[in-house]
């Protein structure tokens, strides 16, 4: 195997204890601080190539979110780090019971092509602070931010401990048959299937963070002009390439008549009069997928935009109606900046209608009646969920980022990383003497000893009384 012996090489280091003093993690992920500090130009140049990212999108998504996680981690890492300690019953209460955050070990962290900067870095920023050696695979299909990575990340980093691989899917097919402690994986349900597969037979825990068709309900009592601005920037941020984006409206016919020409508003006011000349608008990231948005255009009928260039791989900002749920547009995640509606009588039938689907990443409701967006958060199940806006819950390092059923598995975001990529050991540790408190537990057993280990070990229920 082309990749054994890297392998190989971190698990040796892995096992020197190289990357368990906190000193080493701090000086690592300072390095990476001073990666995104020094590189910010590169990764703007290469991100605008790759995906046409305007600059504005790029430092908001790429950099500021990843400062974020990385100070955020810098900050709170001490704390971390600690030995937790825990509650102990009469049995052990003169010993020390406490939970030890332990490394996993020789970790793989494949990132996807649409965010490739926040989505490899965010998840190796929790890796390292746990103590981790690790693999970071960037997306093959963003060529620039690959190339960056594969050359300027490893100057910052201790060559001993991190690597970056460059990989397409045949090599890395060959580097998932490679023994990991820990793979954390961005990109389709489909190839999910197939890292969780590999990874099945090392019996490796896998983070798999995949996408979904993400509803987004707008209830008839809502201030359109509003809604209009946060669904249209949520969807058409990075051309509509984000997980994350509201992937489809559900919302009555009335409450349609009423958002189309408030969306066309928005739109013009974002991206000016022909979105294509606008610098801040993106494109899609490489021709096959250019042809499988472009195809999706055919479900139902264009309301807005609807306009390609295969030259520039330019799909314009485009909202469908009279969308059937069995057109080929809510079939798949549409990753691109396409809006369909879908209309609903009330929230109830909205309800059934994602109900009735795949677990997406994230639910979106919007309504100026609080019940109306607790009803829906209550009777629904997604990975995340926001009220009233698109995107923003992403921002919060404080929340867990990750999917349920077809949208994932596993968390992540500020602590959660750091908890994703470590193990949480259980661990008591016993004086050597005081055997005579020992004696009720050994044979030969009778009915007094069991009622002393009871005694001394029973968890009772609160409130409940004993009578003695």
């Amino acid at each position: 195997n082309p990749y054994a012996g890297l392998v190989s090489c971190l698990r040796a280091a892995w096992l020197s204890g190289k990357t368990r003093p906190m000193e080493y993690r701090v000086a690592q992920l300072e390095a990476l601080g001073r990666f995104l500090d020094e590189k910010k130009q590169d990764i703007l140049e290469a991100t605008a190539l790759d995906l046409g990212k305007p600059p504005f999108e790029a430092e908001f998504s790429e950099v500021l979110l990843c400062k974020n996680e990385l100070h955020e981690t810098l900050n709170n890492l001490a704390h971390w780090m600690k030995d937790e300690h825990v509650e102990r019953n009469l049995v052990t209460r003169l010993d020390s019971a406490f939970i030890r955050k332990d490394p996993y070990g020789v970790v793989l962290i494949i990132a996807p092509w649409n965010y490739p900067v926040i989505l490899l870095l965010g998840p190796l920023i929790g890796a390292i602070a746990a103590g981790n050696c690790v693999i970071v695979k960037p997306s093959e299909m963003t060529k620039n931010t690959e190339k960056l990575m594969a050359e300027a990340l490893p100057s910052y980093l201790d060559k001993d401990c991190f690597a970056v691989v460059t990989a397409g899917v045949p090599e890395t097919t060959k580097l998932l048959e490679n023994k990991f402690d820990y793979i954390f994986f961005t990109g389709s349900p489909s190839v999910g299937r197939i890292v969780m597969t590999a990874a099945a037979k090392h019996l490796t825990p896998v983070t798999l963070e995949l996408g979904g068709k993400n509803p987004c309900y707008v209830s008839d009592n809502c201030d359109v002009h509003n809604v209009a601005r946060r669904v249209a920037w949520g969807r058409f941020f990075n051309a509509g390439q984000t997980c994350v984006a509201p992937d489809y409206v559900l919302c009555s016919l009335e409450m349609q008549e009423k958002l189309l020409p408030a969306l066309r508003e928005a739109i013009t006011e974002f991206y000016g009069p022909n979105p294509q000349e606008s610098p801040d608008f993106g494109r899609m990231v490489g021709d096959r997928h250019f042809q499988r948005v472009q195809a999706l255009l055919r479900s139902g009928n264009v309301a807005i935009g609807g306009q390609t260039d295969a030259d520039t791989r330019y799909v314009a900002p485009t909202v469908l109606v009279d969308v059937q749920p069995s057109d080929p547009v809510m079939q798949e995640e549409i990753f691109g900046p396409i809006l369909p509606f879908v209309t609903v009588a009330n929230v109830e039938e909205a309800i059934d209608f994602i109900n009735n689907r795949e677990r997406p990443l994230v639910t979106y409701a919007f309504s100026s009646n609080d019940k109306v967006v607790n009803q829906v958060l209550e009777r629904t199940s997604s990975g995340g969920f926001c009220g009233n806006d698109t995107l923003m819950h992403v921002m919060l390092t404080s929340l867990p980022f990750g999917g349920i059923g077809n949208s994932g598995l596993g968390m992540y975001h500020g602590k959660f990383t750091f908890d994703t990529f470590t193990h949480h050991r259980g661990c008591l540790h016993r004086g050597m003497g005081r055997e005579a408190l020992n004696a009720p537990r050994y044979p030969p057993y009778s009915q007094q000893k069991l009622g002393m280990v009871r005694a001394v070990s029973e968890l009772k229920r609160k409130g409940a009384c004993t009578l003695l």
